[in-house]
């Protein structure tokens, strides 16, 4: 039996893994989600949440070794976080996510990559503290292959992310294995560019999805991380 933490992506929070905690469970693990800070029901002031602060809410949230799950942006907080107490985690898995390159931002990486999916997708905030993903484009890149109860709930449920942790790189490579799962049909992250980044990961395994595995094929990934744990 393996115990996952899952880490949600921009915008998101813990409740974008009430499907898949059950099919983990199902599977006969143990798994919980946390909110980031400014995410979900934390309270965190947006102008108050860095990189660091994302990966001491992760650390906070660990007694005994885990499996560390991050999804899309939370790729950068788990890594931060694995590589300031690698004695806490016991693999890394990036879920169609950013791995981060040495000395580069979310921002950096972002922009490296010559296809560029969300250049449209996102409001400044006029502080320009935040940024959210536009609501009429949120089925199109998030959910494309996700039921329509699964959209209107998300939608509802999306928020603003904080602009700091996105500008900040990591403090190194932590010293923990790594696995990387692309989804094939991501319209967020261009797939091509989750093999690059999956190229530093001891193992890449697919799911046939598109940018939100959780709610489009729950059972699938559960299957899929039980294998790899």
């Amino acid at each position: 039996m393996s115990e996952f933490l899952l880490v949600h992506g921009t915008g998101h929070g813990a409740w974008c893994f009430r499907d898949l905690i059950p099919a983990l469970e199902a599977c006969g693990h143990t798994a919980r989600a946390i909110d980031l800070p400014a995410h979900g029901q934390d309270q965190t002031p947006i102008g108050d949440a860095t990189l660091d602060s994302y990966a001491q809410a992760i650390l906070g949230a660990i007694d005994t070794p885990v499996t560390l799950v991050g999804h899309s942006m939370g790729g950068f907080p788990i890594t931060q976080a694995a590589w300031l107490a690698p004695e806490k985690v016991r693999r890394l898995i990036y879920l169609c996510a950013y791995v981060p390159a040495p000395g580069k931002s979310l921002v950096d990486m972002r922009r490296a990559w010559p296809e560029q999916p969300l250049a449209d997708a996102f409001d400044t905030a006029p502080d320009r503290q935040s940024f959210s993903f536009k609501p009429a484009l949120v089925r199109e890149k998030l959910y494309q292959d996700c039921p329509p109860e699964v959209v209107d709930y998300a939608r509802a449920q999306l928020c603003a992310e904080p602009a700091k942790p996105s500008l900040t790189p990591v403090g190194g490579t932590p010293d923990v294995p790594r696995s990387y799962i692309r989804c094939t049909k991501d319209q967020t992250i261009p797939p091509a560019y989750q093999t690059v980044m999956s190229e530093g990961c001891d193992e890449r395994f697919d799911l046939s999805t598109g940018h939100s595995p959780f709610f489009a094929d729950p059972a699938g990934l559960a299957a899929l991380l039980a294998r790899i744990a």
